[in-house]
């Protein structure tokens, strides 16, 4: 049975909610990405949650090769936002193979298999 109280809970409440809020170090003022209890840069336990700005660009990315009748090929790529964390998720409404490294994208909250899930979309530059 998944925490229900715990950082990770928070932030897919958030989620639920259609928001992405990242975890962020009150007393050195970092920002970390995956939740937890403690900063992983100065070892403070005082966290607090701000909204994600949704800016990043993609940092690595790959693309994930399925049958059609499975959904068809897709993307998977580490983003890394404005705020400096990186996080795993999918570009949408691009072709997989047209994603490509430094590529600008913002994030929402859309869904995977029917879960709340932080997707990208390419950014209009």
């Amino acid at each position: 049975m998944p925490d229900t109280s715990g950082p990770d809970a928070t932030f897919r409440s958030a989620l639920a909610n259609r928001e992405i809020l990242l975890p962020r170090c009150d007393d050195c003022g970092a920002y970390h990405f995956f939740p937890r209890i403690l900063c992983p840069h100065c070892h403070a336990t005082a966290i607090s949650w701000h909204p994600a700005s949704g800016r990043g660009r993609v940092h690595t990315t790959t693309v994930v090769r399925q049958k059609p009748e499975r959904g068809g090929d897709y993307n998977v790529c580490i983003v890394e936002l404005e705020e400096g964390v990186r996080m795993m998720g999918r570009v949408e409404g691009i072709a997989p193979d047209k994603v490509v490294i430094d590529m600008p994208v913002i994030a929402f909250v859309g869904a995977i298999e029917g879960a709340p899930a932080v997707l990208f979309k390419p950014a209009e530059v």
